[in-house]
């Protein structure tokens, strides 16, 4: 058994079609019917002035009153009738004597006949019109007096059939529907010609279906946790949803502003608003590392862009632990290289009977290695900073650069606050090793110095170099994310410092560089601690030293 269709839904274009057009015959109709009821009572009225003034007209004409005084008035009166008659085309003039008996009638049987209609008004002088039907049928007519002297000898009807005025009244409703007819065919051909835009423009959706739509954008809007932001052609925000909120810090109504009002990091206000299309770009917030992509909008004309937002924070500092993982992988592998041919020495001076040489050979590796952690774990007990400190020392081992923890240094465990994590002390000082160990490598006696302390108040971390340092014109310009003095990779170069200045900005600190001391770049970092309250009894952090060298102050950003 076949099922019976259920019709599916006019589009929303068809919909208004089928309106637009009913309402255009509603008003057609309605104004057609308005116009014969009006122009028919105009008529009427018409005729019923014309009526009186040919009926006066005939009763002030001196013939009729010397043919009224002949011994046979009909004689001269008829043909003069029918020639006004026909004249002023009315239907009917009729003449008769006070008593109502007919001198003239288009129907010449009906002389001497009385005449239908009313006439007793004007026996004492009044004229009127009315509608009466006649021998001749319905008619609007005019009656007046035919007076001599103040005496009335005799009284004139002149009419106009009904028939007639409603002919008359016809041929203009008809002239009337037909420019209507033509206004409806018009108004017809327009609402299809903009309707089909319309269908085109709503893809031929109808209201169901657009409102369908519109909920299932609302809730994808509100459900991506990635940020969405459309702009329109004047690059004002035209819609945002939840994660670009968050992402960009956003909290006020912004829709209908301009991205340049946004507060938004320069560069990132100038990819939102360049008219070119930008892929996996990496930008930088006051608080997050975010990959964004523009896409412009364009119809034949520029409509506007959309902006999509990725949140690779976590991800950044995931991939900055695995590249020092990989520094220190590559320094483990070059140090078992070193420990096998140690090895093989060790056991070449045992096979050659030289024993006391092999011991003290071993002996003063140990020495060393020990020595090299003692050093670093005196200086700095922090157990992160201990950590990240002997890694970095094998690593710039191996890349030819001797790191220096200088003798200032001095930050015992627990010092650092709950709110400073790990990942972000190392996200600062690693990649402050990680660009002074690019910038002295290859340089006479390349050396990075590290300088760790806390003061009254802040963790005070320094890096110096030897290498070419940095022009004072470019201080601030080296913090921002694509700014090297060296050609790019395939990830692109000028994140890490950025991404230090950015972790830096998030605990309320400071990182500023200055030319260093062997003749490179130094970069200061003053990262504030948290005050113990005076009654607590826990010593402060100037008391961890005896002796803390008071620390030069730092040259404003730009200098």
């Amino acid at each position: 058994m076949r099922l019976l269709r259920v019709p599916r839904p006019r589009s929303l274009a068809g919909q208004l079609f089928g309106m637009q057009a009913v309402l255009i015959a509603v008003l057609v109709a309605g104004y057609a019917l308005f116009t014969y009821v009006s122009d028919r009572s105009q008529a009427e009225d018409a005729a019923g002035r014309q009526a009186m003034a040919v009926a006066r007209a005939v009763a002030d004409t001196p013939s009729v009153h010397a043919a009224i005084g002949t011994a046979n008035p009909t004689g001269e009166l008829q043909p003069y009738a029918l020639r006004v008659q026909r004249d002023t085309e009315v239907d009917f003039v009729t003449i008769m004597n006070p008593r109502g008996i007919r001198w003239t009638h288009p129907k010449e049987k009906l002389i001497g006949k009385h005449f239908l209609g009313h006439f007793r008004p004007a026996l004492g002088g009044r004229s009127f019109t009315e509608t009466y039907t006649g021998s001749l049928g319905a008619s609007v007519r005019a009656v007046t007096p035919i007076q001599d002297g103040g005496r009335t000898i005799g009284v004139v009807s002149a009419g106009i059939k009904v028939q007639a005025i409603t002919e008359r009244v016809q041929d203009q409703v008809t002239a009337l529907i037909g420019v209507a007819a033509g206004a409806l065919l018009l108004g017809g051909v327009g609402t299809y010609v903009i309707n089909a835009r319309l269908r085109r423009s709503t893809h031929g959706m109808n209201a169901a279906e657009l409102s369908r739509m519109h909920d299932y954008h609302q809730a994808a809007l509100h459900a991506v946790r990635e940020g969405l932001l459309m702009l329109d052609g004047q690059f004002r925000v035209a819609l945002m949803n939840d994660g670009g909120r968050e992402l960009l810090g956003v909290t006020d109504d912004v829709v209908g502003r301009s991205v340049a009002e946004l507060g938004l990091p320069a560069p990132l206000t100038g990819a939102l608003l360049s008219a070119e299309p930008h892929v996996d770009e990496v930008h930088l917030t006051d608080a997050r590392v975010l990959v964004v992509n523009t896409s412009p909008v364009s119809g034949g004309e520029r409509r506007g862009t959309v902006v999509t937002l990725r949140d690779v924070t976590e991800l950044q500092a995931l991939t900055g632990e695995l590249d020092s993982e990989r520094g220190f992988t590559q320094a483990l592998r070059s140090q078992a290289h070193e420990a096998a041919n140690r090895l093989h020495t060790m056991v070449s001076l045992i096979e050659l009977g030289r024993a006391e040489e092999a011991v003290d050979f071993a002996t003063a590796e140990l020495e060393l290695a020990q020595t090299l952690t003692d050093e670093v774990i005196s200086a700095v007990s922090e157990p992160v900073l201990a950590a990240l400190l002997l890694g970095k020392t094998a690593q710039a081992n191996e890349r030819g650069v001797e790191l220096v923890v200088s003798e200032d240094s001095g930050i015992d465990d627990g010092l650092l606050p709950a709110s400073l994590s790990a990942r972000d002390l190392v996200t600062v000082l690693g990649n402050l090793i990680d660009n002074a160990m690019d910038a002295a490598q290859g340089t006479v006696g390349a050396r990075v110095t590290v300088t760790a302390f806390t003061d009254d108040s802040a963790l005070v971390l320094r890096v110096a170099d030897t290498g070419p340092g940095v022009d004072p014109a470019h201080a601030e310009q080296v913090f921002r994310r694509g700014w090297s003095t060296k050609p790019a990779g395939p990830g692109g170069r000028g994140l890490g410092l950025a991404l230090a200045r950015q972790t830096v900005s998030r605990h309320a600190g400071t990182l500023d560089v200055r030319e260093g001391a062997d003749g490179g770049a130094e970069f200061a970092v003053r990262l504030p601690l948290p005050t113990p309250p005076p009654d607590s009894g826990s010593p402060s952090p100037s008391s961890t030293r005896s002796a803390r060298p008071s620390e030069p102050a730092l040259p404003g950003r730009g200098a």
